[in-house]
């Protein structure tokens, strides 16, 4: 049997909950899922540029894990190019260092309720328009 999968580390969740394809109405379209760990080893070794040393020890991962969890990233994306797939950013075993939330209206990423002030968008200003999106640590 094999061990339990630990949570991997991550930062913060991403600004979107995913992508799609331009021109194609989302109804029409199949989705694959990019989990929070798979994003946040993209983020971490394309976008900041780290070695893959550096974004295991962020991501509190082993250097041969963060490889696997890349190269699953790598493939999902991938596949959702090619195949003209929508991708989904969502679960995972990951854990965050704060509670993080998304305005229901607007979409915009709050770390904490005690940083949740008005958006310039929303018409109303209450903690039930929000969202958690690390919902497992409330």
């Amino acid at each position: 049997m094999p061990r339990p999968k630990q949570d991997r580390k991550i930062v913060s969740p991403p600004l979107m909950q995913g992508f799609k394809p331009f021109g194609i109405p989302r109804t029409v379209l199949s989705s694959v899922s990019l989990q929070y760990d798979e994003y946040e080893a993209i983020r971490l070794l394309d976008y900041e540029g780290m070695n893959q040393e550096q974004a295991a020890e962020k991501m509190n991962v082993s250097r041969p894990t963060l490889t696997r969890i890349y190269e699953n990233a790598r493939k999902t994306v991938a596949k959702a190019l090619i195949e003209g797939k929508m991708i989904l950013i969502e679960g995972g075993n990951v854990h965050f260092d704060k509670f993080w939330f998304r305005c229901k209206k607007c979409y915009k990423l709050i770390d904490g309720l005690e940083n949740h002030t008005r958006c310039k968008d929303c018409k109303n200003f209450q903690n039930d328009e929000l969202m958690p999106i690390n919902i497992e640590k409330l």
